[in-house]
């Protein structure tokens, strides 16, 4: 042998009309009669992989930015959601300064609904997952989906047998399907068709997904499928990155599909995409893990919830190391009748704790040098049966695996109201 010669990649066609990627290495042989030995590997499983690995690294990044930017945000919206409640206290429909507040409230909420789509994106939201009838959900949404879409579009549903029953918070999953059709309707300017289909599918092998391997399992299947303008092939990895959007600048925000993928993600399971190219449609396709008898076992029927009297009374300790939440937090429970003794971060709460008895701990979770967890493990040190609200602008997974497993702990997401605060405190004095 006399040499090489640079080695190459190549695309070829195999005979069921797949591409395959070819790694080419040829080596010169020596001699009168000179040949060359071409070694081929097939490379197609690798650069799968490789691509998986790198679209996973790059929205675990993008998940990481986003968690951190709502955990700031809602710290603020928090702020300004309760003192606009605060100040409604004293300020009845009739007054001239009613208005002005309650318009500040509501764009607050608006900014909040943003924040809520970024957290989703980032996996960080605090969900409420309960068995739900995928067939019963959709019908529930039809006469909005069809208001949404207008008259230009058709839309057709088509429901499979024996779907069974999946464990996601309905919220979210009502979210996730006005999402895909709100995407449908804006490619279709010129009308077109929508079509939710759903059937029961069995997965018999890992199958390649966004990045990761959707595990074998038996599966509901929702598929979103629209006659519109398509995707373009370069776009189609970064459809579901937040604030990327082929619309034109201020038609939308760019969070719709990544708030859908946030949304089924957290929840466990996956979502495709495909199209077959510009002016060829696009087929959203979602996979939630169907529950089977056992996990069914213990859900029972929700019992619709009630206004109610939210005053009360008792010791509260409130531990936040945010000034404004701290502050409005704890006006807000004083104008229900509790005492509340305030604490800006872990330490001094730890020191308080063994100073007189509390009722009720409420505690943020993610703060600097001391996190909520701690605060909880020296509270229930001094009390095992004390009640817990655990605050978050945003859920840290490590902490929030540390008291998941705990009794008697009730969790309340940034930002909340004054009302909500309020019953939720009722809710944990009342725990058994």
């Amino acid at each position: 042998m006399t040499g090489t010669r640079p080695p190459m990649e190549a695309r070829l066609l195999a005979q069921e009309g797949l591409v395959v990627l070819i790694y080419v290495a040829p080596i010169q042989l020596a001699g009168d009669d000179a040949g060359v030995i071409v070694y081929l590997i097939d490379t197609t499983r690798q650069k799968i992989l490789e691509q998986q690995f790198a679209q996973s690294q790059k929205m675990q990044a993008v998940g990481q930015l986003a968690g951190g930017i709502a955990h700031d945000f809602n710290n603020l919206l928090t702020a300004m959601i309760g003192f606009c409640d605060l100040l409604l206290q004293r300020h009845g429909a009739g007054d001239q300064s009613f208005a002005d507040i309650m318009q500040i409230k509501q764009n607050a909420n608006r900014a909040a609904r943003l924040v809520w789509q970024l957290l989703a994106f980032s996996r960080q939201q605090m969900l409420e997952p309960r068995p739900l009838d995928v067939t019963d959900a959709l019908a529930e949404l039809t006469n909005l989906l069809q208001r949404l879409l207008g008259e230009q579009v058709e839309m057709h549903m088509e429901h499979g047998r024996d779907l069974g029953m999946v464990k996601v918070d309905e919220g979210q999953f009502d979210q996730v399907i006005i999402n895909l059709a709100v995407n449908a309707r804006d490619a279709m300017p010129k009308g077109g068709t929508l079509t939710i289909r759903t059937e029961r599918r069995v997965i018999a092998a890992p199958v390649p997904i966004q990045g990761e391997d959707m595990q074998p399992g038996d599966y509901v299947v929702i598929t979103v499928r629209d006659t519109g303008m398509g995707i373009a092939k370069e776009n189609l990895e970064r459809i579901f990155d937040p604030f990327f959007t082929t619309k034109d600048v201020g038609s939308g925000t760019g969070l719709g599909l990544s708030t859908v993928y946030g949304i089924i993600t957290q929840t466990g399971g996956h979502i495709s995409v495909e199209s077959a190219g510009v002016d060829r449609g696009a087929v959203f396709t979602i996979y939630l893990r169907r529950l089977d008898e056992k996990d069914l076992a213990g859900h029972g029927e929700s019992e619709a919830e009630t206004d109610r009297d939210v005053t009360g009374g008792g010791t509260v300790l409130l531990v936040e190391d945010e000034d404004p939440v701290r502050l409005f937090g704890a006006r807000a429970l004083r104008s229900k009748g509790y005492k509340v003794v305030e604490a800006r971060n872990g330490e001094i709460a730890i020191d308080i704790l063994g100073a007189e008895p509390f009722d009720l701990l409420i505690t943020d979770m993610v703060m600097p040098k001391v996190d909520g967890a701690m605060v909880i493990k020296a509270a229930r040190g001094e009390n095992a049966e004390l009640p817990v609200i655990c605050i978050s602008g945003y859920i840290d997974e490590s902490v929030l695996a540390e008291v998941e497993a705990l009794d008697r702990i009730l969790f309340l997401p940034k930002p909340f109201s004054l009302k909500q605060l309020a019953s939720k405190v009722k809710e944990a004095l009342e725990l058994p």
